[in-house]
């Protein structure tokens, strides 16, 4: 079993910036990926940026290149995603994600946080 521990997000005037935080505790699963996704209203739940814990390779999604960044902390396995120059289109619900396979792929990914609210006015 892998928790994950979510922080960060909340109301943002657009071209503001947030930085998530997802810490990872139990079952190890190095080998794979961490991330975040998100959920807008009336959309399907996509793949924002994710890591490979091993390799360090990342993917993004074409929306958020130049503007978001995911990194990680090996010590404290914790992925972060900073987030500038947001835009209203951004707000939706975050996920952070654990034990993907493939970086970009929703369905590979095994275990999820709750997710927390990011909204971004106009």
């Amino acid at each position: 079993q892998v928790q994950l521990v979510e922080s960060g997000g909340g109301l943002v005037q657009a071209g503001g910036s947030l930085r998530l935080s997802c810490a990872a505790s139990g079952r190890t699963a190095s080998n794979y990926a961490m991330g975040w996704f998100r959920q807008a209203p009336g959309k399907e739940r996509e793949a924002v940026a994710t890591i490979s814990w091993s390799s360090g390779s990342t993917y993004y999604a074409d929306s958020v290149k130049g503007r978001f960044t995911i990194s990680r902390s090996n010590a404290k396995n914790t992925v972060y995603l900073q987030m500038n120059s947001l835009k209203p289109e951004d707000t939706a619900v975050y996920y952070c994600a654990a034990g993907g396979r493939r970086l970009g792929v929703v369905g590979d990914y095994d275990y999820w946080g709750q997710g927390t609210q990011v909204t971004v006015s106009s």
